[in-house]
């Protein structure tokens, strides 16, 4: 039996897990993000009494070797070695992994992967990050930096059809040019801006989008020319059979199918059927990448 959670900016949403499929929830709470002391004990209210063991999916990057997390939406856990203060403060065992690693692994095992030797999760929620399994397991381990392709200045400057001059935005990162700045949310909403100087939410865009919206269908055709070519790449350099989409735009269908239609006329393997689909698990991905990787550490 393990305790497992997934930890972002907004919520911290627990389960109780007797295997990787067989979840019991614990609750939500909103996450605190300037108070670490105020973080550790909704996570053991939340765990309760005992020395059960836990795992965690948390946005942010793990340093492999230090343990120090890296993690801009949550300060008081940045710059932390988060699983070994946790494992102190809480007396019992603690995992952390970040949640795009977590999000691939449960697609990998239980999801749109199953059965294949390599794949690259993606997700397209705020920004943009990504996972890579191979033969069952997280690349470098629980976190570690493999599979961030939205890190990095590869984003074009220039797109669509025709195409548009676009500015390198300043990432979180602090790079410029990033993916992580013109590929989920808040990049189609910074695309639209740029395109029409107009302030929109991206559920705003998209559905704008899908109602056939001019505007809208050049920010969502630069969008899709930004986003293929670096995925694209990512494919070609990992051979993933597979690459399963989390994230809020993946919830729309025919996004994710124009943006498998890009990618597969970019890569070099030619494929009649769809290569980027919408993640299976709608339903706590991370809470099951969470329980996967702490089964396969505690109970083999």
């Amino acid at each position: 039996m393990i305790i497992c959670f997934d930890i972002g900016g907004s919520a911290i949403k627990g389960a109780l897990a007797t295997s990787p499929s067989a979840l019991t929830s614990l609750g939500r709470r909103p996450t605190p993000p300037d108070d670490f002391d105020a973080f550790v004990s909704d996570i053991a209210a939340m765990a309760g009494d005992g020395d059960t063991p836990i795992a965690i999916a948390i946005t942010g990057v793990i340093d492999p070797d230090t343990g120090i997390i890296k993690c801009a939406n949550i300060p008081c856990v940045d710059g932390t070695p988060l699983a070994a203060e946790l494992t102190r403060r809480l007396n019992r065992p603690v995992l952390v992994a970040n949640d795009a690693d977590c999000f691939a692994l449960a697609e990998a095992l239980e999801g749109a992967g199953r059965g294949q030797t390599i794949v690259f999760g993606v997700i397209l929620g705020s920004g943009v990050g990504g996972g890579l399994v191979i033969v069952g397991r997280i690349v470098t381990g629980p976190g570690g930096f493999a599979g961030e392709w939205g890190h990095g200045p590869v984003a074009a400057t220039m797109a669509g059809t025709p195409p548009v001059t676009i500015p390198h935005f300043t990432c979180g990162c602090g790079l410029k040019g990033c993916v992580n700045t013109i590929g989920g949310a808040r990049g189609m909403e910074a695309l639209h801006r740029h395109l029409h100087g107009i302030e929109m939410p991206s559920t705003a865009i998209m559905s704008a989008w899908l109602a056939g919206d001019k505007a809208a269908e050049r920010t969502i055709d630069c969008q899709i020319d930004l986003l293929a070519s670096p995925l694209a790449l990512a494919i070609n350099i990992v051979g993933a059979g597979k690459v399963p989409v989390g994230g809020g735009l993946a919830r729309e269908p025919r996004f994710i199918a124009r943006l498998d239609e890009a990618v597969r006329a970019r890569i070099l393997r030619r494929l009649d059927t769809p290569l980027v689909v919408p993640g299976e698990l709608t339903l706590n991905p991370g809470l099951v990448g969470a329980a996967l990787l702490g089964f396969s550490e505690w109970m083999k």
